[in-house]
């Protein structure tokens, strides 16, 4: 089942994810001595036991000398750098003679981050034999294991954890296990593996939780399905074990009838019960789905990510006050708990446009404000925003100036910030500048589609149609799926009523790559008008124009109900445009043009 695996593993709808505690994820390699294989899987999980052992660790009894501070204090500059090769070895043969286990983890350190894996794996064994009590040694041991082809060393590990652990704690140790396991090259004898240890304990449901995610991580489907079924028969309460039926199921449908099959029996399962509104999304039941999660809104009011996916929720069906609210409710749960480390940034961006859609400019401005530096993306973007609505206040020089102050050593980014700077030039009507902006940014970041397409933008208005038509043929050779250049190119000879044909084609084929996107769909509506083609060019661009009341689009169709003979509709849809954007230059230049009485 294509999206199942969603029901146990996301933690929020969409992409609420985002909004959670941030966490380090190293993909595996494909072999230890190739790379890094990064943190090992269950290390977070098992921090606490880790730092505990650490302090149980038996340190040698030895002085530290001046000589040996010396050493390594030299291979920690070294090693800061640049150098690896000659602290590493510095260190692990420190740790041998002195048989401190901190020497060893740190020379294990530093050939991870140089991504050494043999000899990364050469000072983690000696760090195991130095501290073979240490949770840390076996965790960072395990993760290489698993990752030969040999996986006995780690069987061996595997067994002797779940004879040691306590019985409460035995069912954490498994999944662990597992997760440790989905690395290995060898899928086969993972699970072949997983079987052997954890025969001693079938009477444990998390045994059978185990195989089953892992035999249908495996693609064995139906052995997951007798797995998940012999789980949830142990403990027919369990939500985990219902969940993991679910996941493996065969289809939607299957999986929507176990959730609810459920819940009819379990009205407070909150976890079978979020997981249910999920699938209904995915399956595009959103009023159903949108009704589940009030539910667990009304159970738990104070549920960020609830209230996440009913703001998201409410934005895709048009309710902006009922999304304004949700989020608004989120940002004021979340300032409650100063220890919750979800990053609200994409939830001040939401806020900020809904502000600003309401023509509140200082409350957009006032949002964006209080995303921090934390995510440096989102950052750059709410400062790029900021700037905007900055100048649409009226102050373009203080906006350039905030754009200025803007300091990054990403060329990707810089060529953002002259955009942003360019754009705020073009609104205020100095297209000159703008123009002149983008030539010199085109200099120091040359070949940048994005750029170039805003050159060329910026060229048409200034009626440099051989510059616009070069810039855009070179965006589309750098970048062949950029749909907007194709789009405009095609629009430009439209508008100038030219190589019709050949703008047909252009518009076609971003149409084929944007299908949904109403500025296309406009730009195909203008062309099949330019070619006499009434009917075609209505129908799409009152399609258009009812996916986006756009003030331009506006014009079009109304020109072409003119053309048509409909003169009430044109009347009243040049009057929306003129309410929209009355400066809109398509819409002076047509009534100009065609004179009706407004």
């Amino acid at each position: 089942m294509k999206n199942a695996f969603a029901i146990v593993t996301l933690s929020a709808l969409l992409s609420a994810c985002s909004l959670l505690p941030q966490q380090q994820s190293t993909p595996a390699p494909e072999t230890p001595a190739a790379a890094d294989p990064g943190p090992p899987p269950g290390a977070e999980a098992s921090a606490e036991a880790a730092a505990l052992s650490t302090a149980r660790e038996t340190l040698p009894g030895v002085e530290l000398t001046s000589d040996l501070l010396y050493k390594i204090t030299r291979a920690e500059l070294e090693f800061k750098r640049g150098q690896w090769q000659g602290p590493y070895i510095t260190l692990y043969a420190l740790a041998q003679q002195t048989q401190d286990p901190r020497l060893a983890r740190r020379a294990a350190e530093m050939a991870l981050a140089a991504k050494q894996g043999g000899e990364a794996l050469a000072a983690i064994r000696l760090w195991r034999s130095l501290a073979p009590d240490s949770e840390e040694a076996a965790q960072y041991f395990l993760g290489f294991a698993v990752l030969s082809d040999d996986l006995g060393e780690a069987e061996q590990i595997f067994s002797q954890r779940l004879k040691n652990a306590k019985p409460v704690a035995r069912g954490l140790v498994m999944f662990q296990m597992q997760q440790f396991l989905l690395r290995a090259k060898d899928k086969a004898a993972g699970f072949a593996l997983l079987e052997r240890v954890l025969t001693p304990y079938g009477d444990m449901m998390e045994s059978h939780l185990v195989l089953a995610q892992s035999a249908f991580s495996n693609g064995d489907s139906e052995r997951a399905r007798s797995e998940a079924k012999r789980a949830l028969e142990m403990k027919p309460d369990a939500e985990l074990a219902l969940l993991t039926l679910a996941q493996v199921a065969p289809d939607i449908d299957s999986a929507l009838a176990i959730l609810t099959g459920f819940l009819k029996t379990h009205p407070q399962a909150r976890e079978v019960r979020a997981a249910y509104a999920r699938v209904l999304v995915d399956n595009k039941q959103y009023e159903p789905a949108r009704q589940q999660f009030l539910l667990l809104l009304k159970d738990q009011p104070d549920n960020l990510a609830t209230l996440y996916a009913l703001g998201v929720m409410s934005m895709q069906s048009n309710d902006t006050p009922a999304a304004e609210n949700y989020f608004k409710q989120f940002i004021s749960v979340l300032a409650d708990h100063p220890g919750d480390e979800r990053d609200p940034s994409k939830v001040l961006l939401i806020l900020s446009q809904i502000a600003e859609e309401k023509g509140d400019l200082a409350g957009a401005v006032g949002w964006l404000e209080k995303i921090d530096a934390g995510d440096a993306r989102l950052y750059l973007t709410a400062q790029l925003k900021r700037a905007q609505l900055t100048a649409r206040k009226g102050e373009v020089d203080e906006a350039r100036k905030q754009l200025a102050s803007l300091h990054t050593t990403d060329a990707g980014e810089q060529a953002q910030i002259v955009q942003a700077d360019a754009q705020i030039l073009r609104d205020a009507g100095d297209v000159r500048t703008a123009y002149l902006v983008l030539e010199n940014a085109l200099k120091r970041f040359p070949g940048n589609p994005e750029l170039l397409y805003d050159y060329a933008l910026a060229a048409e208005k200034l009626n440099r149609l051989d510059v616009m038509e070069v810039s855009l043929l070179q965006v589309i050779a750098a970048a062949p799926d950029h749909h907007q250049a194709y789009n405009a190119l095609g629009y430009s000879f439209a508008e100038r009523n030219i190589r019709l044909n050949e703008a047909y084609t252009l518009i076609d084929k971003a149409l084929k790559m944007a299908p949904g996107d109403p500025f296309i769909m406009d730009s195909m509506g203008w062309v099949q008008f330019r070619l006499g083609r009434l009917s075609e060019a209505a129908e799409l661009l009152r399609r258009a124009y009812a996916l986006r009341s756009d003030a331009e689009i506006a014009v079009h169709l109304g020109e072409v109900l003119w053309t048509m003979g409909d003169k009430a509709g044109a009347q009243q849809l040049w009057q929306e445009a003129g309410k929209k954007d009355p400066n809109n230059d398509a819409l002076k230049s047509t009534l100009a043009r065609l004179k009706p009485n407004l």
